[in-house]
C-alpha cells in the first residue's frame, strides 16, 4: 500500500479521520521535536508544544491554505507555540545557542554547500549573529519573534542581521 501524501492526509483530517492525524504525527513529530529541542533546553515543554501543534492541526486543518509545503506550515505552528510557551511566565533553561555543540539541520545544509562559500560565510559568523540568521532567515521568524526567542530586543535582532549580512557579503566577495 502506497503512503498517502501530506495533503491527502490533511484532507482526511478535515473529515475528522483520527488515523490520518496519527499518520501526520508519526511522519512529522520526530523532526519537529528535534528542531524545537535545538531552540529550547526544556524537553518536557518541547514535547507539550509538539502535542499542542498537532492538536492545532486537528482543530483547524482549514488554516492550511494550500500554498507552500505542509511541513513548513506545521513548523510555523510549532515555533509560534514554543514562543507562546516561553513568554515570561516561568523560568526555563534557554536554548543551547551559545554552545553550538551539534550543528542544526540548517547549519549542516548550509555548511555542505559544495559549489560556493555560503557555508563558510555563515560558519564564520559569531554565535550571536549566527543565532539571528538562523531564527530570522532559516526559521522565518519576525524580528520581534526572534527577539523573544533569543531574549534580545527586536531592534538588536535587526542590527545583528544587518551586521551578519555585511559580514557574509564581505566573506563571499
Amino acid at each position: 500500500m502506497e503512503a498517502r501524501s501530506d495533503v491527502v492526509l490533511l484532507a482526511a483530517v478535515k473529515d475528522r479521520d483520527r488515523g490520518a492525524l496519527c499518520e501526520l504525527y508519526d511522519r512529522h513529530a520526530p523532526w519537529l521535536l528535534a528542531r524545537l529541542n535545538r531552540r529550547c533546553a526544556d524537553s518536557g515543554l518541547v514535547e507539550e508544544v509538539v502535542q499542542d501543534t498537532f492538536l492545532a492541526v486537528w482543530r483547524k486543518p482549514d488554516a492550511y491554505r494550500g500554498t507552500g509545503d505542509l511541513p513548513a506550515w506545521i513548523w510555523g505552528i510549532g515555533i509560534r507555540r514554543l514562543l507562546a510557551a516561553l513568554r515570561p511566565r516561568r523560568a526555563i533553561p534557554w536554548p543551547r545557542i551559545a554552545e553550538q555543540a551539534l550543528p542544526s539541520a540548517e547549519e549542516i545544509v548550509l555548511l555542505g554547500v559544495e559549489h560556493g562559500d555560503l557555508g563558510a560565510a555563515v560558519n564564520g559568523l559569531s554565535p550571536e549573529l549566527r543565532a539571528v540568521v538562523q531564527a530570522v532567515i532559516l526559521d522565518g521568524l519576525t524580528s520581534k519573534e526572534a527577539g523573544q526567542l533569543l531574549r534580545i530586543p527586536a531592534g538588536t535582532v535587526r542590527t545583528r542581521l544587518m551586521r551578519a549580512c555585511v559580514q557574509m557579503r564581505e566573506a563571499l566577495t
